[in-house]
């Protein structure tokens, strides 16, 4: 029964507005993003439906992460625009706080107008100036490695979709690979040559 209970607080306090604003402004969306999955997989005892609801709000708030690295005040706007058209309770009760709780001039749009939750990419990374045109995910599916036409080679924490490191060339990069010992990485740049890097300091790359 207390666990019962404390489900339900849990599961309030996620799908209330006020409060994902208060913790995104105050401890930024990675925090946020990692409340979900600590209530998703905790003991207490969530219903399918709860659970749903806050496996769509957490689909919401990583999909639009990158925005919120750079302009926390996109909250509401994106909350409304990827889940407005779900038919469930909570996330009608939360689209309507979302949209009750701006008192400045937005942009605000008329339908939900961005992919929405938990369908299409999972999440954006932020970082290239050119098109990008190979990516390689290691093989212990933490990190992951971008080639693009701003010859820069990049490697990304896919847990938190933050840049790691980066690499700079001479030419565009358009093709990378990181070998099953999962340090070691090709890479092929527009004049032909290959380049032979090793991951150091980064989850597996010692």
């Amino acid at each position: 029964m207390a666990d019962t209970v404390q489900g339900e607080r849990l599961h309030q306090l996620l799908t209330d507005f006020d409060f994902i604003e208060a913790k995104l402004e105050a401890l930024g969306v990675q925090a946020l993003i990692e409340d979900y999955d600590l209530a998703i997989n905790s003991d207490v005892l969530l219903s399918g439906k709860q659970t749903e609801s806050l496996r769509l709000i957490q689909g919401a708030i990583r999909k639009s992460a990158h925005v919120f690295e750079m302009d926390k005040t996109q909250l509401a706007v994106h909350l409304w625009s990827r889940l407005q058209d779900f038919e469930i309770p909570e996330i009608k009760q939360l689209v309507e706080q979302a949209k009750h709780s701006r008192n400045s001039s937005c942009l605000w749009p008329l339908k939900a107008n961005l992919e929405r939750a938990n369908e299409g990419a999972l999440r954006t990374f932020v970082g290239h100036s050119d098109s990008v045109y190979s990516v390689a995910i290691a093989p212990d599916g933490k990190t992951a490695i971008s080639a693009s036409g701003d010859d820069t080679l990049k490697i990304w924490d896919l847990l938190t979709g933050k840049g790691i490191a980066s690499f700079s060339g001479e030419n565009e990069f358009t093709c990378c690979a990181i070998a099953p010992d999962g340090v070691t990485v090709v890479a092929g740049d527009r004049s032909g040559r290959v380049h032979f890097l090793r991951l150091e300091g980064v989850s597996g790359g010692g």
